[in-house]
């Protein structure tokens, strides 16, 4: 059973740790909002999945978000109950700061395994279909109903460019330019009048040209040849979900990564693993950053986990870095930088305080 103390401060931190949350939210959906928008407007992203973009990449970037949220939290639950002099009351009742761990434990567990649960399970689900919506996006059969006259659209690898001069009711086209590069042969083909058509029963988009011209080969050589046509359509097959094969190992799934012997697979499966342990890194840090009275000077304590935190995600990736290329060697990691900044912050922080002066021999008179 949590006693008394254990519930008050799991309490304060709860909720100051739910309305830093709340705010960062807010500040990330409002500007992934203004980004959609923007990628609507340019025609790179279409409004009817803007929702479950912005979704999924708050989804993505929760994980490394949880752990300077939950550290922050910590540090202003406890400021402001020093600044009312309640830690010198629990230290008067007994409740030293290992009590005070314990009571921090029972929050920061469940956040650590809730990142644990989204970096190792559902980020790679998520980094996934935000790659393939992205390549869809970027598919031109993808874009035409949203494409813009007077700009060039590229489709299935940039083998195909589209130029439309100016579009009529949304779906008449004026001036088309199209170079195909699919086969052997590279064909440029000339119109003035075309039609935007999409097949309903299989979603596959057409380009049909209207009285156009057609220009094979190379000019200047033996096989160039030039004809018209009356009727003239090009159909831009839109690419299925399993065609989207990404390289990026944070699509992985993370028993794929930990079965590997590849450095970089190992690197990303300890990435990974990086964000539930600096929850319980960070809240190692807070009780020693947080002065225990309203008289102690609080500055050069807030400076420290300001540096904390700046040096503790900034050495992440270089870490990461250094194991994919071996400048460390493999038996290290590269999770070893929590341990080096909780050590270093430890050894700053600890003579100084109260508990640990407690703890050291009295000089002999």
């Amino acid at each position: 059973m949590i006693a008394v103390i254990d519930r008050y401060l799991l309490k304060e931190v709860s909720k100051v740790f739910l309305a830093v949350l709340g705010t960062i939210l807010l500040i990330v959906i409002s500007l992934l909002m203004l980004r959609a928008l923007e990628d609507v407007n340019a025609g790179a992203l279409t409004s009817n999945i803007v929702l479950r973009f912005m979704g999924l990449r708050i989804a993505s970037d929760l994980p490394s978000l949880l752990p300077p949220i939950f550290f922050l939290a910590v540090l202003l639950a406890l400021g402001r109950m020093a600044q009312h002099s309640e830690l010198i009351a629990f230290a008067a009742c007994g409740v030293g700061p290992i009590r005070t761990y314990r009571a921090l434990f029972f929050a920061a567990i469940p956040v650590a395994l809730i990142a644990g649960w989204l970096t190792l399970y559902l980020r790679p689900l998520v980094v996934t279909e935000l790659l393939q919506i992205r390549s869809l996006q970027e598919d031109e059969a993808q874009q035409l109903f949203g494409i813009k006259a007077g700009r060039f659209y590229q489709h299935d690898q940039g083998r195909i460019t589209l130029y439309v001069d100016e579009i009529q009711d949304g779906s008449r086209l004026r001036n088309i330019f199209i170079h195909d590069q699919r086969e052997d042969i590279t064909k440029v083909i000339l119109s003035r009048e075309g039609l935007l058509i999409e097949d309903g029963q299989t979603g596959q988009h057409f380009v049909t040209l209207l009285a156009g011209r057609r220009y094979d080969g190379v000019p200047g050589t033996a096989n160039y040849a030039i004809g018209e046509f009356d009727r003239y359509q090009l159909r831009l097959p839109p690419r299925q979900m399993a065609e989207v094969q990404s390289l990026k190992r944070a699509t992985y799934p993370t028993l794929a990564l930990l079965a590997s012997h590849d450095l970089r697979d190992l690197a990303e499966f300890q990435f990974r693993l990086s964000s539930p342990l600096a929850v319980l890194t960070l809240t190692l840090l807070a009780v020693p950053l947080t002065a225990r009275s309203p008289r102690q000077r609080n500055t050069w304590r807030i400076f420290i986990a300001f540096l904390t935190y700046i040096s503790f995600f900034n050495l992440q990736r270089v870490a990461t870095n250094w194991y994919e290329t071996g400048v460390t060697p493999p038996w290290l990691g590269s999770l070893w930088y929590q341990f080096a900044v909780l050590v270093l912050v430890l050894s700053l922080v600890m003579p100084t305080g109260r508990w640990w002066r407690r703890l050291r021999p009295v000089s002999a008179l």
